[in-house]
């Protein structure tokens, strides 16, 4: 049966499988697992089928590896022979290896786990792979193992019992035509992951034209000359160009701009006559020039007569009098904009394919061809990694799987002779990256195109929030739900917001919310600080503003926030500088937020606490349009934000979270934040005073007391702020102010309280704590030195609680005694 080869799945590279189609599996009479043999121009091999991909929906079509199709003779889109073969299990298999591989011991096993499920029989050699590969070093990342005999003989399997011996065999027994098709065929399809639409339009540009020029001839137009690749460094763009080399068997030649740049006048244009002459003579061919924008920039920026000379002769060579014959010309650059104009007209660069940073589906595919040959544990999903690794592009991700596998190599490196020639074959099957290689790779490995700017992915999540449950459902809103159910705003034709402005007292926690909205919504997150993009030469604080969201749209989805964004959108025409360096900055935000090109998937987050400074034009609709005000907490929010902020800190049975929340009225979260930093350090300061001074102490032991958060609320409030503590009446409400008077005079004073309140003198004042004491009635007091607590005590309802305040200051175990007399009835 003829079938029509199409690349395989890329995950499935290298493992002796063939896809086909569920009606052509039908006609051939093969089931899913079962073997095939495939007829190509100049061999044949015996493949292991699979279903095809559900997306596959042409029939007729075979998908099949780089390596399978070179060793057989054939391309994509030609014809080949396959009918079904009978194989039987191996029971054993001997097997040579080449005499300049660097490993001692049995790699039996190591070969065995390599060749399982393939099919294989006598005299015919199958590349493997040893250890970790990598496509910047494929000449080196497979070896050729050769298979000399087979019990029974023919065309066996490999299974899980199959015995495999590797013995000696003198090298000229094997044939040249073996060992050459077991040499890697190169960079083909199957190794470039992430970009098949512009895979297709490449193929589309070069392949047709060389492959069958007498369509264009019948339609009487000329074939495309050239194609013009261009975007973010590491995205694949070289890769492409390799890969259709290797796959139309064309002829490639190479420029690069030093190489043909010279000191002498006119070598430089002979050189690059050269390489067209070269080309011409071995038609089909593709002349690649990698970054076209070095030795062709724009002539009326170049200074030197040399650079106008060399664009002059790339001109003339692509589109001149002469007709070149069947040469595709392949550019690359990551600076489109600097490439001389004339370049990029037709027939010079016929199309311009932009290469960008994968999504996350595509960076799933580019790590499944980076590990598919590495030895990974189980459970290891790539999936998440693909899902977390935004704006990483194809190099990135290559350099994350490299570090996961240098962190593997790590835990073995111990073991290793470096001073011998060879590895033992014991310490390679030991070899198997985990879960934690892949976290600690990520964490060394920073996105390459966001590198120029500052950016992270935050690690901040909504339960790092405390309440705000109004404000977080508006931030989802706006931002999530855009990125999570496109299908739904494109049924109504809404546009998604473009700015959302965070407003309100400092310490609230608006930077905070930026980064987990831009968390939770798996999206890059640009930090831009306002001060830092002012600069003192003209035109370079609104270029930093532009390279910003050019950054963020390349990146997409992308949050930009600018923190303290009324220190450079100010009010126009307010400033009395004469630079208005202010005012072009604003000019340059509005026109990037609506301007001619439209920000897809890239929102503005903005915090102020001086609302009033903006420019009224920058919050207008269309623009960022969305004000959030993000307000002091209340009683329960402050109640929350101390759970989190607690919940990693060891806590004394007589701490209560719901009185301190109620205590600290007027608290915003950062200063929540440091009444709990103040409390731990207080706790860490009694336990080294306690092993300074030879008491016993153990690490394991500490705990924040009450007394500890009460000295730190009086250490973090400011002396006038009027704090409301619960209490169950107005006597316990005074002995909670000696409890925390005493506290903040001095440490030995906070110890006395602790063990007074423990049960020390008088048992009814660790009654009246807030940690033990229900809520029924607040009490107004100012936690402040003791005259101001004396004096707020002079306006009592009763005398009782005159007497019990001015107690609390004079004696806590006279306190101690009158709380309990007051209290009994």
């Amino acid at each position: 049966m003829k079938l029509r080869v199409k690349p395989l799945d890329r995950e499935n590279a290298g493992k002796g499988i063939a896809t086909i189609d569920r009606e052509a599996m039908a006609d051939l009479g093969v089931s899913n697992g079962e073997f095939v043999r495939i007829k190509g121009d100049s061999g044949t091999a015996v493949l292991r089928v699979r279903v095809g991909r559900s997306r596959d929906r042409q029939r007729g079509v075979i998908g099949i590896d780089g390596q399978t199709r070179k060793a057989i003779g054939t391309r994509i889109d030609q014809l080949v022979r396959a009918k079904p073969v009978d194989v039987s299990p191996a029971s054993r298999i001997a097997v040579v290896l080449p005499d300049e591989l660097r490993i001692q011991g049995d790699l039996a096993s190591y070969v065995h786990e390599k060749l399982t499920n393939r099919g294989v029989r006598a005299g015919k050699t199958v590349a493997v792979t040893l250890g970790f590969s990598s496509l910047n070093g494929s000449s080196n990342r497979r070896i050729p193992v050769q298979v000399v005999d087979t019990d029974p003989g023919g065309t066996v399997v490999v299974t899980g019992s199959t015995t495999v011996e590797i013995v000696e065999q003198p090298p000229e027994t094997a044939s040249d035509d073996e060992e050459e098709s077991a040499e890697p065929p190169g960079i083909t399809y199957e190794d470039v992951g992430g970009l098949d639409d512009e895979l297709d339009m490449v193929r589309e540009m070069i392949e047709l034209p060389m492959r069958h020029p007498e369509l264009f001839q019948a339609l009487g137009i000329k074939p495309p000359q050239g194609v013009l690749l261009h975007g973010p460094p590491g995205t694949g763009k070289t890769l492409i160009a390799k890969a259709v080399a290797t796959e139309i068997d064309a002829n490639f030649q190479t420029i690069s701009g030093p190489e043909i740049m010279s000191k002498y006048h006119g070598e430089s244009e002979e050189r690059l006559r050269e390489v067209f002459e070269t080309a011409e003579e071995a038609e089909p061919a593709i002349v690649f020039i990698d970054e076209i924008d070095s030795i062709a920039p724009k002539r009326d920026d170049t200074q030197g007569d040399v650079e106008r000379r060399v664009v002059a002769q790339l001109l003339s060579l692509m589109d001149g009098l002469q007709d070149r014959g069947q040469i595709t010309v392949i550019g690359t650059t990551n600076r489109i904009d600097a490439v001389d104009p004339a370049l990029r007209r037709g027939g010079r660069f016929d199309r311009e394919i932009e290469i960008g940073a994968p999504d996350t589906h595509g960076r799933s595919e580019i790590l499944r061809i980076h590990t598919r040959e590495m030895p990974l544990v189980e459970g290891i999903d790539l999936d998440q990694y693909a899902n977390s690794t935004h704006g990483f592009v194809g190099a990135d991700l290559e350099s994350l799987v490299r570090e996961a596998a240098m962190n593997a190599l790590r835990r073995v490196r111990p073991e290793l002779d470096l001073e011998g020639d060879e590895i033992d074959a014991a310490t390679l099957e030991r070899l198997s990256v985990t879960e934690r290689d892949f976290r600690g790779a990520l964490r060394e490995i920073e996105p390459s195109a966001l590198r120029e700017v500052f950016v992270e992915t935050p690690d901040v999540t909504w339960a790092d929030v405390g309440g705000l449950e109004a404000t977080k459902a508006r931030l989802r809103e706006a931002i999530q739900w855009p990125l999570e159910y496109p299908d739904a705003y494109r049924q109504v034709d809404l546009q998604s917001t473009k700015g959302i402005l965070l407003h309100g007292p400092p310490g609230t926690g608006k930077t905070l919310l930026a980064k987990a909205v831009a968390n939770e919504a798996q999206s890059n997150f640009i930090s831009v600080k306002g001060p830092e993009l002012f600069d003192k030469y003209v035109g370079e604080s609104e270029k930093g503003v532009r390279e910003i969201f050019s950054k963020a749209r390349e990146n997409a989805p992308t949050v930009i926030f600018f923190d303290e964004i009324d220190a450079i959108a100010t009010q126009r025409g307010s400033g009395d500088s004469d630079s208005s360096v202010s005012e072009r900055v604003v000019s340059q935000l509005l026109t990037e937020l609506d301007g001619l090109e439209e920000l897809e998937d890239v929102v503005v987050i903005a915090a102020t606490n001086r609302l009033d400074l903006i420019d009224d034009a920058l919050t207008r609709a269309g623009r960022i349009e969305t004000e959030i005000e993000v307000g002091e907490p209340d009683e329960e929010t402050r109640r929350e934000i101390l759970g989190i902020h607690t919940r990693s800190r060891p806590l004394a049975d007589d701490v209560d979270l719901d009185a301190l929340a109620a205590a600290s009225e007027g608290f915003v979260g950062a200063e929540l934040a440091a009444l709990c930093r103040e409390a731990a350090t207080a706790a860490v300061r009694e336990h080294v005073r306690a092993r300074t001074t030879g008491e016993p102490a153990a690490v394991d032991e500490m705990r924040l007391t009450q007394a500890q958060f009460a000295a730190a609320l009086r250490e973090v409030s400011d002396d006038d702020r009027e704090l409301t503590v619960p209490a169950e009446s107005e006597t316990e409400s005074a002995a909670t102010t000696e409890s925390t008077g005493d506290a903040g005079d001095s440490e030995a004073k906070r110890a006395e309280a602790a063990t007074a309140d423990s049960g020390g003198a008088g048992t009814a004042t660790g009654e009246a704590t807030p940690a033990e004491a229900p809520s029924e009635e607040p009490t107004t007091e100012t936690t402040t030195d003791a005259p101001d607590a004396a004096s707020e005590s002079e306006t009592p309802e009763d005398g009782s609680n005159e007497t019990a305040a001015e107690a609390a200051v004079e004696d806590p175990a006279e306190n101690g005694d009158h709380a309990g007399s007051d209290a009994e009835p």
